[in-house]
């Protein structure tokens, strides 16, 4: 009777993307996610507040098996109008799933049918609806200090991301580094201002400031990118101001060259104070780590995925950031990409609009991998 309650992963993908809910607010889309696990029978709780964790134990699990994989989708939307003409849009002004999360946590519900439906395997699924990918301090990384894993022998934590430079069919893998740490930065500069004609009198914080722009800006390199995307300073053609500031955000892909990065920024603060007479607060707030696949699970992958019929790219280092990393650091992991079908435009815009065609695609081969992992 309750089977005949079950959505498709489309119908639930439609949902998701009509009530799309910002980062740490996804209440609704929780409650929604456990009445359909409900239905399914399978057993899950809360996490990280407003997410969602589901266990499926296999019944070929000998009673001490505590081998796990985890399967990770994120849940929450983007603060943007949606402009699509669809059946489906989203029914919140403002908000919008504009970069596929409703397309992961759809494929990561069709694996979970999947599971329920064929539950002869050995090992345990842990699958994992995780909130607030899209700001900090990440969902990832709420889901971690609760430290819902210590008690299996996690195998590898999976996760995947839509990519419309993809067609349909298409997976995207990268091993070893992939996706940068990120962190934002924010500086403000005090000096002492006044008439833009009486410079002697000055401790000018414009000059400064853009002493230290220009110096920050030569710190990029292939692995390092460093952009400024907000200056504010409070002046007229003849006025200097007392104060600017300025915001932007860091990309590396190596954790040390990270730290020397962070060091050379506060360096380079101290000697233009130094020179111009002004004081530099230096904020950096450190966000998520670099994405780094586990290499021999990328092999496996990839044979997977080429056996499965299914064409295969290999990635270049990708400069956005994911919350993923959380889990890269603490657990063999692998996050790849799944193509949406260029047709669907650019992501975190408001027509974005991937082809559903792909869950299908996506269901089949996490499913596929999580068992073959499991196995072996």
């Amino acid at each position: 009777m309750e089977s005949e309650l079950e959505i498709t992963p489309v119908e639930f993908r439609r949902h998701l993307h009509a009530h799309p809910e910002l980062s740490f607010r996804e209440h609704d889309t929780a409650a929604f996610i456990e009445t359909q696990l409900d239905r399914l029978g399978i057993e899950h709780r809360r996490i990280a507040q407003t997410g969602v964790l589901a266990t499926i134990r296999g019944t070929k699990t000998p009673e001490n098996d505590k081998r796990a994989v985890v399967l990770r989708a994120d849940i929450d939307a983007l603060p943007i109008t949606e402009q699509n003409d669809i059946p489906w849009r989203s029914q919140h002004d403002g908000v919008m799933h504009a970069c596929g999360h409703d397309v992961h946590a759809a494929v990561l519900f069709g694996v979970v049918q999947q599971l329920a439906a064929a539950s002869a395997f050995r090992g345990t699924v842990l699958a994992l609806f995780q909130p607030g990918e899209e700001c900090n301090p990440g969902g990832a990384s709420l889901v971690l200090a609760e430290k819902p894993f210590d008690d299996y022998d996690i195998r590898a934590v999976i996760g995947e991301h839509v990519e419309s430079q993809m067609e349909v069919g298409t997976l995207g893998f990268r091993a070893g580094k992939y996706m940068a740490a990120s962190d934002e930065l924010r500086f403000r500069i005090h000096g002492s201002g006044g008439h833009g004609a009486m410079r002697k009198q000055l401790k000018d914080p414009v000059a400064a400031g853009a002493e230290f722009l220009t110096r920050l800006i030569a710190l990029n390199g292939e692995e390092c990118v460093l952009s400024i995307g907000r200056v504010e300073a409070a002046g007229a053609t003849n006025i200097v101001p007392d104060e600017v500031y300025m915001e932007g955000t860091l990309r590396t892909f190596d954790e040390q060259e990270r730290g020397i990065i962070h060091r050379r920024i506060g360096n380079i603060a101290a000697e233009i104070d130094s020179r111009y007479g002004v004081s530099t607060r230096v904020d950096i707030s450190h966000g998520y780590p670099c994405v780094v696949n586990d290499e021999l699970l990328v092999k496996r992958a990839v044979t997977l995925a080429k056996a499965d019929g299914l064409k295969v790219e290999m990635l270049p280092l990708r400069t956005t950031a994911e919350d993923f990393g959380f889990y890269c650091r603490q657990y063999p992991s692998i996050f790849y990409r799944l193509g949406v079908g260029t047709a669907a435009g650019r992501s975190h815009t408001a027509t974005f609009a991937p082809d559903e065609r792909a869950i299908e695609t996506g269901i089949g081969f996490m499913y596929k991998l999580a068992l073959q992992i499991l196995e072996k």
